[in-house]
Order: structure tokens, then C-alpha cells, then sequence
């Protein structure tokens, strides 16, 4: 084991191991290292720690210090220097007219080495523009042309996505990608979608690239003729992420359903002619979710019997639609029971005599006598128009 310290150089994200010599070094600090250029300031993104020996690069270069006031002065005496070398170099490139585009400033800690860097459709003939930034600054100059991506590393930027570029955050080196990387993941190949700020293909599609090609090694290919739980068919398109394939069946090629890998049995995978396949007769069992829940005491929203990855609206609809019945019920129960009350409450009102009414006695034959010796009333029948049935009351005299 070894121990080590991990600095961050201005500008990059690629992180390099030094010897700390002893010194301890917390993360967050900014301090000074020798390298193969010479001194150089950097900043400690990881304090000591112990780190295999295989993987140090021999020999490990040595912490010098860590910086100072003095060192936080010679750099930011450094960085006004480094403006002011930016604005001269340009207007350098408009006198000798050279097709070059001025992208960053970078001065050494010593001081007596600057580097430009720019950017150029082609070569570029910059000797005498050499000679003319040497006399000015009076210390060695470095021009390096450089690639869109390493312009969009140093300047930065946001991306479609809404964060900050990747290759300026935490990528550590450009990673080859392809426009076959897109076509894998199913994305548009409209070239303004798939680019990044710097014009190349996006970074960020090297990501997923793994977890693609591994579910491609899982799912069948596109027009392969399989064998279903419902019959033969053909692949017509695979959804890698889902994991299903769409399968147009023999029996019904109007209406095409979804599988997973394990229902289906493949007799020719790819394009090809189905002759001389034979089909078997026995077909793939069919898959089927384990539910250990009780699913009688789930909401229908969630229940796995009657909501799938296809029909989520009508489990919204069945669910709608049950609430409706259980409101209408329990809507027609409680005015039922209002009607039924207001009836009764108003029978009870016709029953009662009124306060103002004297009771006279009745003749004894006007009604029947009823067992208990008591005198009954008759009811009286009207019709809506106020006059009695026949038979109802006493008859008009003659």
C-alpha cells in the first residue's frame, strides 16, 4: 500500500495521485506540486489515504507545500496576467489575418511560460505570430490547437439537458461515441437532437449503452418468427427498456400484442423464409406475476387483476364508474328515506284534528257498529277534482 494525495489541475477533471511526503492534506485545500512542467498550483480533491501500489505510476512526483498567501497572490497576479495576454493575442491574429479562433490563456505558476489555445478549421501558419507574443510577454509561448470538445470542456456551458456539460463536471476523458449508439437506444437521428453545444455526437450516450446491448442479448430480433402462448407469429418491434416484443400473431395479424421474452419460443430469429420451420405444437407457458398481497383489499386503482401496463384507462374508467353506482345508491337510498319521512311526517300532520275544529257527535246510523261497541268513521275517498267516488259519502238527494 501506499500512500498518496488526489489533485485536480485548473480546467480538468482528471484527477492525479502525488506523494504528500509526510505532510498531511485535507480535502478542499490548494496546494503546490511538482510536475513534469515544473511547479504548478492545484487544488486536493482527496486527502491522504492508503492506495494499492498497483495502481500508482512510478515514480510518484512529491507534494512541495501547501499554498500560502503568498501563492494565493502569485496566482491571482497570474490570472490578470493571463487576461491581458488574451485580449493581445487577438488582436495579434486580426493583424496577421489568420483563420483561428482564440479559446483560452493559461500561465504557468513561475511565470515564465504562457500557452494559447485555440481552435482552426486546418493547420495554421502561426510562426510569426509566435515571435511577435514572445517579444511582447518576454517569456516562452505556446500555441496548441485544440478539438470543439476540448472547447466545450474549458469554456463550459449548460446542455439541453439543463445541466452543466459533463465533459466539464466530472468526465475525466472523451469517450468514443457513434451515431450506432443512437440507433441502439431508439432515438431520433436528427443531428440537432443527438448533438451537443460543441456540434459531436452527445456524451451522455455512452451511458446507457451497456444496459442496451445487455437487454439486447436478452430479447429476440425484430421480424423473427416465434412461437406464442396464443399461437405463431412475427416480431413487428422490441421494446428494449419494457423488455416486450410486439408479436403480429397468425391468427389475428390485425390486433398485435406485447410478450416478454420467456413466453415466447423462437423458430427463426431475423428476416428469413419460414419454410421448412416446423412449428410445435406445444406452446410457451404463459407469464404470470407473483401477488403475494391480498388484492380483495387493494383499491381497484392498484389491483394487478384488473389494471395492466395497456389498460390503465379503463381501470380509471371501472373505478369511475363503481364510485358512480355506489354514489347513485347510496344517493337514491338517502332520499328514499327522505320521501319516506316526509310522507310520514305529513300523514301524522292530516291525521291530527286541528285546535279550532269542535268534534260533533255522530248519528247512530250513519256508520256501522264495531265489535268493541265503538263507532268507526268511514274514510272518505276523493278524487283529484274534490268529488266522491260512487258509493263514497252520502248520496245527492233526488
Amino acid at each position: 500500500m501506499t500512500e498518496v494525495i488526489t489533485v485536480r489541475f485548473r480546467g480538468g477533471c482528471k484527477t492525479y495521485y502525488f506523494d504528500p511526503r509526510g505532510i498531511r492534506v485535507e480535502t478542499g485545500e490548494d496546494v503546490i506540486v511538482e510536475t513534469a512542467q515544473g511547479i504548478e498550483y492545484a487544488h486536493c480533491s482527496a486527502g491522504n489515504r492508503q492506495v494499492p501500489d498497483s495502481a500508482v505510476t512510478h515514480p510518484l512526483r512529491p507534494l512541495v507545500r501547501i499554498a500560502n498567501e503568498n501563492d494565493k497572490r502569485v496566482i491571482a497576479y497570474n490570472r490578470k496576467r493571463e487576461s491581458e495576454a488574451f485580449d493581445i493575442c487577438e488582436k495579434k491574429i486580426l493583424d496577421h489575418g489568420l483563420d483561428m479562433k482564440l479559446v483560452r490563456v493559461e500561465c504557468n505558476f513561475d511565470g515564465n511560460k504562457i500557452i494559447f489555445f485555440f481552435t482552426a478549421e486546418g493547420r495554421v501558419d502561426f510562426r510569426e505570430l509566435v515571435k511577435d507574443l514572445a517579444s511582447v510577454f518576454r517569456a516562452r509561448i505556446e500555441l496548441r490547437q485544440i478539438g470543439v470538445r476540448d472547447e466545450a470542456k474549458m469554456l463550459g456551458g449548460l446542455g439541453i439537458c439543463g445541466r452543466p456539460f459533463c465533459c466539464s463536471e466530472f468526465l475525466e476523458e472523451f469517450m468514443p461515441v457513434s451515431i450506432k449508439m443512437a440507433k441502439t437506444q431508439s432515438l431520433s437521428l436528427n443531428p440537432t437532437k443527438i448533438s451537443g453545444t460543441c456540434g459531436r455526437l452527445m456524451c451522455c450516450l455512452k451511458y446507457e449503452q451497456d444496459a442496451y446491448e445487455d437487454a439486447m442479448r436478452r430479447m429476440p430480433k425484430n421480424d423473427s418468427f416465434v412461437q406464442t402462448p396464443d399461437g405463431p407469429g412475427n416480431i413487428t418491434s422490441v421494446d428494449l427498456l419494457r423488455e416486450r416484443a410486439t408479436v403480429r400473431l397468425d391468427s389475428q395479424p390485425e390486433s398485435p400484442r406485447k410478450y416478454r421474452p420467456c413466453e415466447l419460443c423462437v423458430l427463426r430469429s431475423g428476416k428469413g423464409s419460414r419454410d421448412g420451420i416446423e412449428i410445435p405444437t406445444e406452446r410457451p407457458a404463459r407469464y404470470v406475476e407473483e401477488d403475494t398481497a391480498d388484492v380483495s383489499a387493494m383499491p381497484l386503482l392498484f389491483r394487478s387483476d384488473v389494471l395492466d401496463d395497456e389498460a390503465s384507462g379503463d381501470a380509471h374508467k371501472a373505478e369511475r364508474k363503481t364510485r358512480g353506482r355506489r354514489g347513485g345508491r347510496a344517493h337514491r337510498a338517502e332520499k328514499g328515506g327522505a320521501a319516506a319521512a316526509g310522507a310520514g311526517e305529513k300523514g301524522a300532520r292530516k291525521e291530527a284534528p286541528k285546535p279550532s275544529q269542535k268534534s260533533a257527535p255522530k248519528p247512530a246510523g250513519d256508520a256501522p257498529r264495531a265489535e268493541g261497541g265503538e263507532k268507526t268513521a268511514k274514510p272518505h275517498h276523493r278524487r283529484r277534482g274534490g268529488r266522491p267516488r260512487n258509493g263514497g259519502g252520502a248520496k245527492p238527494e233526488q
